[in-house]
């Protein structure tokens, strides 16, 4: 199936694994909750158990140094693309309302970025990850 959005998730390359697993997934719940229309139906199996539904496109994973978050970040942001932001910070946190002062506190250009998520029409996408790699 063929989608006309897109959506990337870009991680800092130098992070520990449990860590872009954790990224990718916040960012991923991100985008899942903030874009309308993105989730798909629930699943059930044979045997009439139900499990929670997904996104419904593929999530592909880019991984960059912090130069290259903050370009990511900044290009999203100028053609108005749905966009969130992980910053270290957020590793010492303990909640969602510490999480979103953390964020508050720091200038857009400051940002400790580990991971930014960003969806929106296919090419846009495309152009604002160009040179960026796949994750292994």
């Amino acid at each position: 199936m063929r989608f006309d959005t897109k959506i990337g998730i870009v991680v800092r390359a130098d992070l520990a694994a449990w860590q872009k697993l954790n990224v990718t997934a916040f960012l991923s719940s991100a985008v899942a909750g903030g874009v309308p229309g993105l989730m798909g139906e629930p699943y059930e199996d044979g045997s009439g158990n139900s499990y929670l539904p997904m996104l419904r496109q593929p999530v592909l994973v880019y991984t960059a140094d912090l130069e290259g978050l903050r370009s990511v970040r900044e290009k999203a942001v100028g053609r108005e693309m749905d966009v969130a932001v992980y910053i270290e910070e957020m590793f010492k946190t303990g909640h969602d309302a510490d999480n979103r002062a953390a964020v508050k506190a720091v200038e857009a250009d400051e940002l400790a970025l580990v991971g930014v998520a960003v969806h929106g029409p296919k090419n846009g996408v495309d152009k604002v990850l160009k040179g960026l790699t796949l994750h292994p």
